[in-house]
Protein backbone atom coordinates (compact mmCIF):
# COMPACT_ATOMS: atom_id res chain seq x y z
CA UNK A 1 0.00 0.00 0.00
CA UNK A 2 1.38 3.43 -0.94
CA UNK A 3 2.07 6.26 1.44
CA UNK A 4 -0.85 8.19 -0.07
CA UNK A 5 -3.28 5.34 0.70
CA UNK A 6 -2.03 5.19 4.28
CA UNK A 7 -2.83 8.81 5.05
CA UNK A 8 -5.08 9.88 7.90
CA UNK A 9 -6.31 13.47 7.67
CA UNK A 10 -8.55 15.29 10.14
CA UNK A 11 -10.42 18.47 9.21
CA UNK A 12 -11.46 20.63 12.19
CA UNK A 13 -13.81 23.57 11.87
CA UNK A 14 -15.15 25.85 14.60
CA UNK A 15 -18.94 26.07 14.36
CA UNK A 16 -20.28 29.56 13.50
CA UNK A 17 -17.02 30.90 14.93
CA UNK A 18 -17.87 34.61 15.06
CA UNK A 19 -21.27 33.97 16.63
CA UNK A 20 -19.83 31.47 19.12
CA UNK A 21 -17.15 33.93 20.26
CA UNK A 22 -19.80 36.63 20.67
CA UNK A 23 -21.89 34.26 22.78
CA UNK A 24 -18.95 33.69 25.11
CA UNK A 25 -18.97 37.44 25.74
CA UNK A 26 -22.75 37.70 26.00
CA UNK A 27 -24.72 34.61 27.10
CA UNK A 28 -28.00 36.36 26.26
CA UNK A 29 -27.24 35.58 22.60
CA UNK A 30 -27.38 31.81 23.17
CA UNK A 31 -30.29 30.18 21.39
CA UNK A 32 -31.19 33.40 19.53
CA UNK A 33 -30.95 34.11 15.79
CA UNK A 34 -27.72 36.14 15.58
CA UNK A 35 -26.20 37.94 12.60
CA UNK A 36 -22.63 39.26 12.58
CA UNK A 37 -22.04 42.10 10.12
CA UNK A 38 -22.93 45.65 9.20
CA UNK A 39 -26.27 46.88 10.43
CA UNK A 40 -26.89 49.30 7.56
CA UNK A 41 -28.88 48.34 4.47
CA UNK A 42 -25.61 48.26 2.53
CA UNK A 43 -24.03 45.77 4.94
CA UNK A 44 -23.64 42.04 4.42
CA UNK A 45 -23.88 39.06 6.75
CA UNK A 46 -20.40 37.96 7.79
CA UNK A 47 -21.67 35.04 9.90
CA UNK A 48 -24.97 33.80 11.28
CA UNK A 49 -26.14 31.36 13.92
CA UNK A 50 -27.90 28.08 13.14
CA UNK A 51 -31.10 29.63 14.49
CA UNK A 52 -30.82 32.31 11.80
CA UNK A 53 -30.02 29.78 9.08
CA UNK A 54 -33.44 28.21 9.60
CA UNK A 55 -34.87 31.36 7.99
CA UNK A 56 -32.74 30.87 4.87
CA UNK A 57 -30.01 33.32 5.90
CA UNK A 58 -26.40 32.63 4.90
CA UNK A 59 -23.05 34.43 4.95
CA UNK A 60 -22.46 37.15 2.32
CA UNK A 61 -26.23 37.76 2.07
CA UNK A 62 -27.23 41.44 2.02
CA UNK A 63 -28.17 42.46 5.56
CA UNK A 64 -31.34 44.14 4.29
CA UNK A 65 -32.59 40.80 2.95
CA UNK A 66 -31.51 38.93 6.11
CA UNK A 67 -33.49 41.36 8.29
CA UNK A 68 -36.53 40.86 6.10
CA UNK A 69 -36.24 37.06 6.38
CA UNK A 70 -35.79 37.21 10.16
CA UNK A 71 -36.92 40.54 11.69
CA UNK A 72 -36.22 39.32 15.23
CA UNK A 73 -32.55 38.55 14.47
CA UNK A 74 -29.97 40.22 16.73
CA UNK A 75 -27.33 42.06 14.70
CA UNK A 76 -23.86 42.55 16.17
CA UNK A 77 -20.63 43.93 14.77
CA UNK A 78 -17.53 41.76 14.55
CA UNK A 79 -14.69 41.89 17.06
CA UNK A 80 -11.54 40.77 15.27
CA UNK A 81 -9.37 41.16 18.35
CA UNK A 82 -11.46 38.50 20.09
CA UNK A 83 -11.58 36.32 16.97
CA UNK A 84 -7.80 36.50 16.67
CA UNK A 85 -7.36 35.77 20.38
CA UNK A 86 -9.44 32.59 20.29
CA UNK A 87 -8.01 31.49 16.95
CA UNK A 88 -4.50 31.77 18.41
CA UNK A 89 -5.58 29.84 21.52
CA UNK A 90 -6.79 26.95 19.40
CA UNK A 91 -3.72 27.09 17.17
CA UNK A 92 -1.51 26.79 20.25
CA UNK A 93 -3.46 23.77 21.52
CA UNK A 94 -3.15 22.04 18.14
CA UNK A 95 0.52 22.99 17.81
CA UNK A 96 1.30 21.27 21.13
CA UNK A 97 -0.43 18.06 20.07
CA UNK A 98 -0.07 17.50 16.32
CA UNK A 99 3.10 16.67 14.34
CA UNK A 100 1.85 18.33 11.12
CA UNK A 101 -1.07 20.74 10.81
CA UNK A 102 -2.32 23.36 8.35
CA UNK A 103 -4.27 26.43 9.39
CA UNK A 104 -6.37 27.11 6.32
CA UNK A 105 -8.30 30.03 7.84
CA UNK A 106 -8.95 31.79 11.12
CA UNK A 107 -11.29 28.96 12.23
CA UNK A 108 -10.33 25.92 10.14
CA UNK A 109 -7.51 23.37 10.41
CA UNK A 110 -6.23 20.22 8.71
CA UNK A 111 -4.25 17.71 10.79
CA UNK A 112 -2.07 14.96 9.29
CA UNK A 113 -2.17 11.97 11.66
CA UNK A 114 -0.66 9.52 9.18
CA UNK A 115 1.16 6.69 10.94
CA UNK A 116 -0.20 7.53 14.38
CA UNK A 117 -2.56 4.53 14.34
CA UNK A 118 0.49 2.40 15.15
CA UNK A 119 0.46 3.87 18.63
CA UNK A 120 -3.23 4.63 19.31
CA UNK A 121 -6.49 5.07 17.45
CA UNK A 122 -6.51 8.29 15.40
CA UNK A 123 -10.27 8.76 15.80
CA UNK A 124 -10.03 8.41 19.58
CA UNK A 125 -7.06 10.78 19.64
CA UNK A 126 -8.90 13.38 17.51
CA UNK A 127 -11.95 13.06 19.78
CA UNK A 128 -9.81 13.81 22.82
CA UNK A 129 -8.23 16.81 21.10
CA UNK A 130 -11.69 18.14 20.21
CA UNK A 131 -12.78 17.77 23.83
CA UNK A 132 -9.67 19.57 25.02
CA UNK A 133 -10.33 22.51 22.67
CA UNK A 134 -13.95 22.71 23.85
CA UNK A 135 -12.93 22.58 27.51
CA UNK A 136 -10.18 25.21 27.26
CA UNK A 137 -11.96 27.67 24.95
CA UNK A 138 -15.68 27.05 25.53
CA UNK A 139 -16.21 26.98 21.75
CA UNK A 140 -18.07 24.32 19.74
CA UNK A 141 -15.91 22.55 17.14
CA UNK A 142 -16.56 19.72 14.68
CA UNK A 143 -14.25 17.37 12.81
CA UNK A 144 -14.19 14.82 10.03
CA UNK A 145 -11.57 12.08 9.65
CA UNK A 146 -10.73 10.19 6.47
CA UNK A 147 -7.79 9.45 4.20
CA UNK A 148 -7.75 12.89 2.51
CA UNK A 149 -8.62 16.56 2.86
CA UNK A 150 -11.69 16.61 0.61
CA UNK A 151 -13.57 13.75 2.26
CA UNK A 152 -12.62 14.97 5.74
CA UNK A 153 -13.92 18.48 5.01
CA UNK A 154 -17.22 17.13 3.67
CA UNK A 155 -17.49 14.86 6.71
CA UNK A 156 -17.02 17.84 9.02
CA UNK A 157 -19.91 19.59 7.30
CA UNK A 158 -22.11 16.53 7.79
CA UNK A 159 -21.06 16.23 11.45
CA UNK A 160 -22.06 19.81 12.30
CA UNK A 161 -23.18 21.29 14.54
CA UNK A 162 -20.68 20.36 17.23
CA UNK A 163 -20.13 16.78 16.09
CA UNK A 164 -17.56 14.41 14.66
CA UNK A 165 -17.45 11.75 11.96
CA UNK A 166 -15.06 9.12 10.61
CA UNK A 167 -15.11 7.85 7.04
CA UNK A 168 -13.22 4.56 6.91
CA UNK A 169 -10.90 3.74 4.02
CA UNK A 170 -12.94 2.32 1.17
CA UNK A 171 -16.13 4.09 2.23
CA UNK A 172 -15.34 7.43 0.58
CA UNK A 173 -17.49 6.96 -2.54
CA UNK A 174 -20.55 5.53 -0.73
CA UNK A 175 -20.35 8.37 1.80
CA UNK A 176 -20.22 11.08 -0.88
CA UNK A 177 -22.66 9.45 -3.28
CA UNK A 178 -26.06 10.66 -1.92
CA UNK A 179 -24.92 14.20 -1.13
CA UNK A 180 -25.74 17.26 -3.32
CA UNK A 181 -22.95 18.28 -5.72
CA UNK A 182 -22.61 21.60 -3.89
CA UNK A 183 -21.09 19.73 -0.93
CA UNK A 184 -17.85 19.21 -2.85
CA UNK A 185 -15.23 21.81 -1.91
CA UNK A 186 -14.45 24.15 -4.85
CA UNK A 187 -17.98 23.85 -6.30
CA UNK A 188 -19.55 27.26 -5.85
CA UNK A 189 -23.06 28.48 -6.58
CA UNK A 190 -22.46 29.04 -10.30
CA UNK A 191 -20.88 25.64 -10.91
CA UNK A 192 -23.57 23.90 -8.85
CA UNK A 193 -26.24 25.73 -10.85
CA UNK A 194 -24.59 24.70 -14.13
CA UNK A 195 -24.41 21.06 -13.05
CA UNK A 196 -28.01 21.12 -11.82
CA UNK A 197 -29.11 22.44 -15.21
CA UNK A 198 -27.32 19.45 -16.75
CA UNK A 199 -29.43 17.18 -14.55
CA UNK A 200 -26.60 16.53 -12.10
CA UNK A 201 -28.03 16.89 -8.61
CA UNK A 202 -26.17 14.28 -6.55
CA UNK A 203 -22.49 13.43 -6.30
CA UNK A 204 -23.33 9.87 -7.39
CA UNK A 205 -24.08 11.19 -10.87
CA UNK A 206 -20.70 12.94 -10.99
CA UNK A 207 -19.01 9.70 -9.93
CA UNK A 208 -20.57 7.87 -12.87
CA UNK A 209 -19.87 10.54 -15.51
CA UNK A 210 -16.87 10.21 -17.83
CA UNK A 211 -14.20 12.62 -16.58
CA UNK A 212 -13.69 13.82 -20.17
CA UNK A 213 -17.26 15.12 -20.24
CA UNK A 214 -16.70 17.21 -17.12
CA UNK A 215 -13.45 18.49 -18.60
CA UNK A 216 -15.28 19.60 -21.75
CA UNK A 217 -17.85 21.49 -19.67
CA UNK A 218 -15.70 22.87 -16.82
CA UNK A 219 -12.18 22.83 -18.26
CA UNK A 220 -9.27 21.49 -16.21
CA UNK A 221 -11.34 21.99 -13.04
CA UNK A 222 -13.70 19.33 -14.34
CA UNK A 223 -11.07 16.62 -13.81
CA UNK A 224 -10.38 17.86 -10.27
CA UNK A 225 -14.10 17.89 -9.46
CA UNK A 226 -14.49 14.35 -10.83
CA UNK A 227 -11.62 13.15 -8.62
CA UNK A 228 -13.05 14.84 -5.54
CA UNK A 229 -16.48 13.33 -6.26
CA UNK A 230 -14.82 9.92 -6.28
CA UNK A 231 -13.02 10.57 -3.01
CA UNK A 232 -9.62 11.08 -4.65
CA UNK A 233 -7.47 13.91 -3.29
CA UNK A 234 -3.69 13.67 -2.87
CA UNK A 235 -3.31 17.29 -1.72
CA UNK A 236 -0.84 17.33 1.19
CA UNK A 237 -1.42 18.98 4.54
CA UNK A 238 0.85 22.02 4.29
CA UNK A 239 2.86 22.62 7.50
CA UNK A 240 1.65 25.84 9.07
CA UNK A 241 3.95 28.83 9.51
CA UNK A 242 2.47 32.11 10.68
CA UNK A 243 3.47 35.02 8.50
CA UNK A 244 3.77 38.10 10.65
CA UNK A 245 3.96 40.87 8.06
CA UNK A 246 4.04 41.90 4.40
CA UNK A 247 5.89 44.95 3.19
CA UNK A 248 7.22 46.73 0.13
CA UNK A 249 9.65 49.60 -0.45
CA UNK A 250 10.53 51.72 -3.49
CA UNK A 251 13.84 53.58 -3.85
CA UNK A 252 13.70 56.28 -6.53
CA UNK A 253 16.44 56.71 -9.13
CA UNK A 254 16.22 60.42 -8.46
CA UNK A 255 15.09 61.92 -5.13
CA UNK A 256 11.74 63.64 -5.45
CA UNK A 257 9.18 65.93 -3.83
CA UNK A 258 6.53 65.14 -6.45
CA UNK A 259 3.53 64.38 -4.20
CA UNK A 260 1.53 62.80 -7.02
CA UNK A 261 4.41 60.43 -7.77
CA UNK A 262 4.89 59.60 -4.08
CA UNK A 263 1.22 58.90 -3.49
CA UNK A 264 0.83 56.87 -6.68
CA UNK A 265 3.73 54.69 -5.51
CA UNK A 266 2.11 54.15 -2.14
CA UNK A 267 -1.27 53.34 -3.70
CA UNK A 268 0.33 50.84 -6.11
CA UNK A 269 2.15 49.16 -3.22
CA UNK A 270 -1.01 49.01 -1.14
CA UNK A 271 -3.04 47.49 -3.97
CA UNK A 272 -0.45 44.77 -4.58
CA UNK A 273 -0.02 43.91 -0.92
CA UNK A 274 -3.79 43.88 -0.35
CA UNK A 275 -4.25 41.56 -3.33
CA UNK A 276 -1.59 39.22 -1.94
CA UNK A 277 -3.29 39.19 1.45
CA UNK A 278 -6.63 38.28 -0.12
CA UNK A 279 -4.94 35.58 -2.21
CA UNK A 280 -3.46 34.06 0.94
CA UNK A 281 -6.58 34.52 3.07
CA UNK A 282 -4.96 37.12 5.34
CA UNK A 283 -6.16 40.25 7.12
CA UNK A 284 -4.08 43.04 8.68
CA UNK A 285 -4.74 45.26 11.68
CA UNK A 286 -1.59 47.39 11.66
CA UNK A 287 -0.29 49.70 8.91
CA UNK A 288 3.16 51.30 8.84
CA UNK A 289 4.30 53.96 6.35
CA UNK A 290 8.01 54.71 5.95
CA UNK A 291 9.88 57.53 4.19
CA UNK A 292 13.60 58.15 3.81
CA UNK A 293 14.82 61.63 2.96
CA UNK A 294 17.74 62.45 0.68
CA UNK A 295 20.01 62.87 3.73
CA UNK A 296 19.07 59.26 4.74
CA UNK A 297 17.00 60.34 7.75
CA UNK A 298 14.28 57.69 8.03
CA UNK A 299 10.88 58.19 9.63
CA UNK A 300 7.97 55.81 10.16
CA UNK A 301 4.50 56.04 11.61
CA UNK A 302 1.87 53.38 12.15
CA UNK A 303 -1.77 52.95 13.08
CA UNK A 304 -4.04 50.16 14.28
CA UNK A 305 -7.19 49.50 12.30
CA UNK A 306 -9.99 46.95 12.27
CA UNK A 307 -8.83 43.79 10.49
CA UNK A 308 -9.18 44.12 6.74
CA UNK A 309 -7.64 43.32 3.36
CA UNK A 310 -9.69 45.69 1.20
CA UNK A 311 -7.89 48.28 -0.91
CA UNK A 312 -10.11 51.28 -0.32
CA UNK A 313 -9.81 51.07 3.47
CA UNK A 314 -6.05 50.48 3.41
CA UNK A 315 -5.31 53.17 0.81
CA UNK A 316 -7.19 55.81 2.77
CA UNK A 317 -5.20 55.00 5.93
CA UNK A 318 -1.86 54.81 4.06
CA UNK A 319 -2.43 58.28 2.59
CA UNK A 320 -3.39 59.60 6.01
CA UNK A 321 -0.20 58.21 7.56
CA UNK A 322 1.93 59.61 4.73
CA UNK A 323 0.55 63.10 5.36
CA UNK A 324 1.38 62.62 9.02
CA UNK A 325 4.98 61.47 8.54
CA UNK A 326 5.90 63.77 5.62
CA UNK A 327 6.73 66.90 7.60
CA UNK A 328 10.02 68.30 6.33
CA UNK A 329 9.19 68.95 2.65
CA UNK A 330 12.64 67.67 1.70
CA UNK A 331 13.56 65.48 -1.24
CA UNK A 332 12.51 61.87 -0.63
CA UNK A 333 14.69 58.90 -1.53
CA UNK A 334 12.46 55.99 -0.48
CA UNK A 335 8.88 55.20 0.54
CA UNK A 336 7.50 51.97 1.98
CA UNK A 337 4.35 50.31 3.29
CA UNK A 338 4.10 47.47 5.78
CA UNK A 339 1.06 45.46 6.90
CA UNK A 340 1.52 43.51 10.13
CA UNK A 341 -0.42 41.65 12.85
CA UNK A 342 -1.71 39.33 10.13
CA UNK A 343 -4.40 36.75 10.83
CA UNK A 344 -6.19 34.25 8.64
CA UNK A 345 -9.58 35.26 7.32
CA UNK A 346 -11.50 35.64 4.07
CA UNK A 347 -11.94 39.10 2.60
CA UNK A 348 -15.74 39.18 2.57
CA UNK A 349 -16.10 38.41 6.29
CA UNK A 350 -14.58 41.79 7.07
CA UNK A 351 -17.00 43.84 4.99
CA UNK A 352 -19.25 44.85 7.85
CA UNK A 353 -20.31 48.04 6.10
CA UNK A 354 -19.70 47.24 2.45
CA UNK A 355 -22.30 46.22 -0.06
CA UNK A 356 -22.76 42.98 -1.94
CA UNK A 357 -21.79 45.01 -5.02
CA UNK A 358 -18.43 45.88 -3.43
CA UNK A 359 -17.72 42.21 -2.62
CA UNK A 360 -18.43 41.19 -6.22
CA UNK A 361 -16.29 44.06 -7.53
CA UNK A 362 -13.25 42.91 -5.51
CA UNK A 363 -13.81 39.29 -6.45
CA UNK A 364 -13.98 40.24 -10.14
CA UNK A 365 -10.81 42.38 -9.92
CA UNK A 366 -8.93 39.59 -8.16
CA UNK A 367 -9.97 37.05 -10.79
CA UNK A 368 -8.56 39.33 -13.49
CA UNK A 369 -5.33 39.84 -11.54
CA UNK A 370 -4.86 36.12 -10.98
CA UNK A 371 -5.40 35.36 -14.64
CA UNK A 372 -3.61 38.25 -16.33
CA UNK A 373 -1.25 39.67 -13.70
CA UNK A 374 -1.64 41.81 -10.59
CA UNK A 375 -0.96 45.06 -12.49
CA UNK A 376 -3.85 44.63 -14.95
CA UNK A 377 -6.44 46.27 -12.68
CA UNK A 378 -5.36 49.44 -10.89
CA UNK A 379 -6.79 52.67 -9.57
CA UNK A 380 -6.33 55.70 -11.79
CA UNK A 381 -3.72 57.25 -9.48
CA UNK A 382 -1.47 54.17 -9.71
CA UNK A 383 -2.22 53.19 -13.32
CA UNK A 384 0.98 52.78 -15.25
CA UNK A 385 3.12 52.97 -12.13
CA UNK A 386 5.75 50.24 -12.19
CA UNK A 387 7.13 48.99 -8.91
CA UNK A 388 10.37 47.73 -10.35
CA UNK A 389 11.69 46.71 -6.95
CA UNK A 390 8.40 45.49 -5.54
CA UNK A 391 8.93 42.41 -3.42
CA UNK A 392 5.88 41.20 -1.49
CA UNK A 393 8.10 39.00 0.67
CA UNK A 394 10.34 41.86 1.76
CA UNK A 395 10.37 42.31 5.53
CA UNK A 396 8.57 39.09 6.42
CA UNK A 397 9.18 37.75 9.90
CA UNK A 398 8.39 34.08 10.26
Amino acid sequence: MSVIEDRTVVHMDLDTFFVSVSRLQNSALVGKPVLVGGSSDRGVVASCSYEARKFGIHSAMPMKLARRLCPEAIIIRGDYEQYSHYSNMITDIIKESVPVYEKSSIDEFYLDLSGMDKFFGCYKWASELRQKIQKETGLPISFGLSKNKTVSKVATGEAKPNGQMQISKGDEKPFLSPLPVGKIPMIGEKTAHLLNNMGVQKIKTLQEMPPELLENVLGINGITIWKKANGIDNTPVEPYSERKSLSSEETYDKDTTDLHKLKSTLVAMTEKLAFQMRSEGKLTSCITVKIRYSNFDTHTTQAKIAYTSCDHTLIEKVKELFEKVYQRRMLIRLVGVRFSHLVGGAYQINLFDDSEHMIKLYQAMDRIRKRYGDDKVQRAISAGHSLRKFNPFNGIAA
